[in-house]
């Protein structure tokens, strides 16, 4: 009979959702790498491309710093993490740079007001979010297989400092890294490590730059190479999440209710049999990073207030292929579903105007990514979208 333990094990294919049989990687049991286990033989042929990426970490000096923690899906991180990036003293730093303590977001003002912003602070979020979007463009150019999601955090980081720009994640409540990479069952805050990404990733990219007093946040989830692009799954949880954005960015006007935005976002990922992340909000955004109003992205929530003019917030919904519950690794950033199945983002931040809203990180015509149909999927020599 097999323990408590064994039952609860789950498959390490990246594609499977079934309990783990005995069958171990050969080639993992040689390099000494634990809990390696697949449901099949057929399983384990299926998820080789992907999986024996873990024996080159074995061989390269790279390891999982929680060895023993339960993960959910087969998501690993791979450290050592890279030195701490460096960012020049004569480019304009945010309060919690030093000790990652966001002063000004923990006064009474920096919690609970809601900021009503002028022409010129209105100017100065319309620049900052336009270098946001040209360095998220940079990054998605980059993201393909082969490379790794800290290789991704170099490049953001060199970009923001070419446009006299701090990259607001770097040490904001100690993050250690410059931009948030969040793969496969990763919710968010993702962090960039030396993981390589294999054909069949997506990959959330989560650009914040301060510049000027001011911040400017986007994220998007990209397809990294064609076998994400194939995937009916991973093409429907992150076209879901773009849709969600963009339906909830309709409501956008003077007088929207803030716990109007998660109805239609609900019922928009229910209808693509998703479900949506309850953990995470969005939120006021300006001189602070992170600020009032919080914007919940589920439906029936209790927020209080309304979209006035001149106000400055994100939406950001995060949307999942099974449950909305979520988990955090032991490096108290990482938050992934408890389940293991993957989940997609897109953030936007929005300017409240007189009679609707302005996309300050709005795509530019050339930046990559964009949406994509449901690919084509033959069974039993039927063909279904």
């Amino acid at each position: 009979m097999a323990s408590e333990g064994e039952a609860k094990r789950k498959c390490s294919g990246a594609d499977c959702d079934n309990d783990a049989g005995s069958l171990q990687c050969p080639t993992c049991l040689k390099l000494g790498i634990k809990d390696s286990f697949f449901c099949s033989q057929e399983c384990f042929k299926r998820n080789w491309g992907t999986h024996k990426a873990l024996h080159k970490s074995q061989n390269s000096g790279l390891y999982d710093p929680f060895p023993t923690f339960a993960y959910t899906g087969p998501l690993r991180p791979f450290y050592p993490l890279s030195e701490h990036r460096e960012v020049p003293k004569a480019i304009k730093h945010p309060d919690y740079w030093r000790d990652g303590i966001p002063h000004s977001e923990r006064t009474s003002d920096g919690r609970n007001k809601i900021y009503i912003l002028d022409k010129e602070a209105q100017a100065g979020m319309r620049k900052v979010c336009r270098l946001a979007r040209e360095v998220l463009d940079i990054a998605a150019a980059a993201a393909k297989p082969g490379v790794t999601t800290d290789y991704i955090d170099e490049i953001v980081h060199k970009a923001c400092i070419e446009r006299d720009s701090y990259p607001s994640p770097l040490n904001y409540g100690h993050f250690p890294k410059s931009v948030c990479t969040s793969p496969n069952e990763v919710i968010c805050h993702g962090i960039p490590d030396k993981r390589v990404l294999v054909d069949g990733d997506i990959l959330n990219i989560d650009v914040t730059l301060y510049h000027g007093g001011y911040h400017g946040d986007l994220n998007e989830t990209y397809y990294i190479g064609e076998k994400a692009k194939a995937d009916p799954d991973s093409v429907r949880v992150v076209e879901a999440a773009r849709e969600c954005l963009d339906a909830a960015i309709k409501l956008v006007k003077p007088g929207t209710l803030f716990r109007e935005y998660g109805n239609v976002i609900e019922k928009h990922a229910k209808s693509k049999n998703c479900s949506v992340i309850k953990a995470y909000c969005g939120h006021g955004i300006n001189t602070l990073f992170h600020g009032a109003p919080n914007i919940p992205h589920y439906a029936k929530n209790k927020a209080v207030g309304a979209a006035k003019e001149g106000m400055c917030f994100t939406i950001e919904p995060m949307i999942a292929l099974g449950t909305g519950r979520d988990k955090t690794w032991p490096d108290n950033w990482t938050s992934v579903t408890q389940d293991g199945k993957r989940t997609a983002q897109f953030e936007h931040t929005l300017l409240v105007t007189a009679d609707g809203v302005e996309i300050l990180t709005a795509r530019f015509p050339d930046s990559p990514g964009g949406p994509i149909g449901m690919p084509v999927v033959e069974t039993n020599g039927e063909t279904k979208v």
